[in-house]
């Protein structure tokens, strides 16, 4: 169900204008147009090294960028509790003894020194976020006992646990095959779709995300390109991007880039 909050602006999520990313003299982005609505999903799809999670991190305040970036219609800050933010999979421990619905709380009250205080409204949050993931049944579950797509739920309902009106997830299918990656997608969807939120997903493989996604943001050599993805991911976009030669092939219904990590 939409919320009044959701409902009173037009105004883009997401949007910059001239934005220039820069780690120390190498430029990671020049000169960034983009602009994402309400309730978009958009692919941030580009080779390893290509500014993906800077950009994510520009956009969650920990990294300063030249430009114009708003986001949720105001100067990227820290600890905006508007934005849910999924990181990298290898960025959470394992082999703790966590129990799931700890780490979903995390996405509530990880900001302070040890774990919140119980009450009745906040895990009633907890519950639902994680009966939305479909993972309430794991609630009791250690987080080393859960495979790799369980994980993942979890790590989904921490960020969608404070509400958030924009969601960022990091590389979230890079540790799953190929049938758990379409799961996970799957499911953002569906939970983009429920919440009307907007999505900005980095991915190295587009392939998951073909039926789901709106549009692309394609990072490469400090360039970009928007558009849909029969428009971006083509031969001749690519190339340009790269600034050497890129084939796009077709093969048993997925699409491979090559020659672009070379």
């Amino acid at each position: 169900m939409t919320s009044p909050r959701q409902m009173k602006t037009t105004a883009p999520t997401v949007e910059f204008a001239g934005l220039t990313i820069s780690l120390g003299k190498k430029i990671i982005q020049a000169e960034l147009n983009f602009s994402l609505a309400p309730g978009e999903f958009v692919a941030l799809l580009g080779p390893n090294g290509a500014g993906k999670s800077t950009l994510l991190k520009v956009i969650l305040g920990l990294l300063p960028a030249t430009g114009q970036a708003l986001v949720l219609g105001a100067p990227p800050r820290k600890g905006n509790r508007r934005i849910g933010y999924m990181a990298q999979f290898h960025s959470l421990e394992t082999s703790t003894t966590l129990r799931a619905r700890d780490i979903v709380g995390f996405g509530l009250d990880g900001h302070r020194w040890g774990f919140g205080w119980p009450s009745r409204p906040r895990e009633a949050r907890i519950d639902r976020v994680l009966e939305e993931v479909d993972a309430l049944s794991l609630a009791k579950s250690a987080l080393g006992e859960l495979s790799g797509g369980e994980r993942q739920r979890l790590l989904l309902a921490q960020a969608l646990v404070s509400d958030p009106e924009l969601l960022l997830l990091d590389e979230p299918t890079a540790s799953l095959d190929i049938a758990h990656a379409g799961e996970v997608i799957d499911l953002i969807d569906r939970v983009r779709r429920d919440r009307n939120i907007s999505v900005l997903l980095a991915a190295h493989d587009v392939n998951p995300l073909l039926t789901r996604i709106d549009r692309v943001l394609y990072l490469a050599n400090g360039r970009s390109e928007v558009g849909l993805p029969d428009e971006v991911i083509t031969s001749q976009v690519l190339s340009r991007l790269y600034g050497s030669r890129v084939e796009v092939v077709t093969a048993l219904g997925r699409r491979f880039v090559v020659g672009a990590e070379t």
